[in-house]
């Protein structure tokens, strides 16, 4: 078995662990971060059968997973970088899910393009928990009309998302994001990555990002 594959069974092993402790059984799907990572070293996880991948740029995504996809339909293609309102076009043809919504504009540009292919994107609304200035998302405040503006645009907004800020104990803020996706009625939430997935999976995370400890670190 490759190390790949290792490496990701090894994550699902701690989760379920994890959550058991805790009398939790939603185990959440782990998206592998593929990004950066040339397709060679992706593909053990592909043989393998795994079928959530995340990239955060849409030319490389392209280049990378065009040809696969069209091989393996099954495969879910996640998108969880920021997402450019020029790259939308592209994005809607290649992924399957959208994990960084923050916008009107952006809202809009998507219901826009996917009309025009006929194609339902799954959508995440990303929510920018720690209210820091350099990062992405929604304002808390500003999320029930968001949510509301996309479901008159007719968007199949599944949940939301988050990436809490550095160097602080992520718990309080998934504990926040937790109770927000409940309270708006969704069923999907994407947070935690390589260094906090245990704390977002204990706090009913269904969807974990996780690169480097999956893969590897990166160059």
């Amino acid at each position: 078995m490759h190390n790949i594959v290792k490496n990701l069974l090894n994550i699902e092993n701690n989760i379920k662990l994890h959550l058991d402790e805790h009398n939790i059984n939603n185990y959440p799907k782990i998206i592998a971060v593929s990004k950066t990572f040339k397709i060679e070293k992706i593909l053990p996880l592909i043989d393998y059968g795994h079928l959530d991948f995340g990239e955060n740029k849409v030319q490389e995504a392209l280049e990378k997973w065009s040809e696969i996809k069209k091989k393996n339909s099954k495969i879910n293609l996640h998108m969880i970088g920021k997402l450019q309102t020029n790259k939308v076009k592209f994005a809607v043809q290649l992924f399957d899910y959208i994990h960084s919504v923050d916008s009107k504009k952006l809202a809009k540009k998507i219901a826009v393009e996917q009309d025009k292919i006929n194609k339902k994107i799954k959508i995440f609304l990303q929510v920018n928990i720690g209210d820091e200035d350099q990062k992405s998302g929604v304002n808390k405040n500003e999320l029930t009309e968001l949510v509301s503006y996309c479901k008159a645009l007719d968007l199949d907004c599944v949940g939301l998302m988050c990436i809490p800020p550095l160097s602080i104990n992520p718990e309080g803020y998934f504990e926040e994001m937790k109770k927000l996706n409940k309270n708006l009625g969704f069923n999907e939430l994407s947070m935690g990555m390589s260094s906090d997935f245990l704390i977002a999976a204990k706090n009913l995370s269904t969807y974990v990002r996780v690169g480097s400890g999956i893969f590897g670190q990166r160059s």
